[in-house]
Order: structure tokens, then sequence, then C-alpha cells
């Protein structure tokens, strides 16, 4: 019998008293069919992104799909002037998820946690660090449970 692909994210889940949904869901191929597939606005599907500092450690940003990184406010809330995102392999070896996956909860390293003001007060879909799943879980919690910070560090999407 094969091994649960979420089982990681579940363990790390209940170790921080998170209440988490997964579900398994059919491959998306853009974001507004994730969307659709999960009966969400696209704001509802966060993007976990993976970000490099200079000095070579890594934080998570939590980005509602409809919406991208503003650098110059995420450097802000961070107090740095470089960011980035690394590449795939990077990102693989910082979290132990691969991009698609990725979420901070069961991440193999505990990365700072910086989350968008507009997903407070929301229920909200994640990686569940497997393909073909996702994650539903309060956003008020899980930035709780990872002492989040939370700021505006987003921008409208490009068109």
């Amino acid at each position: 019998m094969s091994e649960d692909p979420t089982e990681r994210v579940r363990a790390a889940a209940a170790a921080r008293g998170l209440d988490v949904e997964i579900v398994a869901r059919p491959a998306a191929h853009t974001l507004a069919e994730a969307a659709a597939l999960l009966g969400l606005h696209p704001s509802g599907i966060v993007k976990t992104l993976v970000v490099k500092r200079s000095d070579d450690t890594y934080l998570f940003a939590l980005v509602p799909g409809d919406r991208a990184i503003s650098w110059p406010k995420l450097r802000a809330v961070v107090g740095v002037n470089k960011l980035q995102l690394p590449d795939p392999q990077r990102a693989l070896e910082a979290t132990g998820y691969e991009r698609g996956t990725i979420v901070p909860i069961g991440s193999a390293t505990d990365w700072p946690v910086f989350a968008d003001e507009r997903i407070v007060g929301q229920r909200v879909a994640l990686g569940a660090g497997a393909h073909g799943y996702s994650l539903f879980v309060d956003a008020d919690a899980l930035i709780a449970a990872y002492d989040a910070t939370v700021a505006d560090i987003t921008m409208e999407a490009p068109a």
C-alpha cells in the first residue's frame, strides 16, 4: 500500500493544532481553472511563494491567487534591499516541496511567513505538499500557527 503523499502536511498541521482539509483534485492548467475546480474565486487560492534573501535564507510569502508580490512592499516589510524567487531546485531544497505544491505546513525548514493582509478572515486553499491535492485552512489560524507577519505585500496581477 502506498504512503499518503500529504501525510507530512497532515502531521505538521496536527502538531500545530491546525484544522486542515485536504482534497484530491484534477490537474488545473490555469488559476481560473483551479478556482473553478475548487468552487472558489481566484483570490481564494493562496500561492505560497518561496522567496530568497541575499544571505541564502528564505521566507514564505502568502499571496492571493489574483494578485502578485509587490517587491518594494515586501522588501520594506522584511527590511532588506534584495529579494528574489529561487529556481525550482533551490525552492525544493529549501522546503522539501516541488513548485505547485509548496505550503509552509510541513516545510523542511520553518522559514518566516509573510501573509498578504487580504487573506485575513478567509478560508483559503493552498498547495498540499503533493500534486493533485489542495489544502483548505482558515487563514487566521494559519497566520497564528506560524506567527506570520501580516502586511500589504501585493499588487494587482499584471493582465
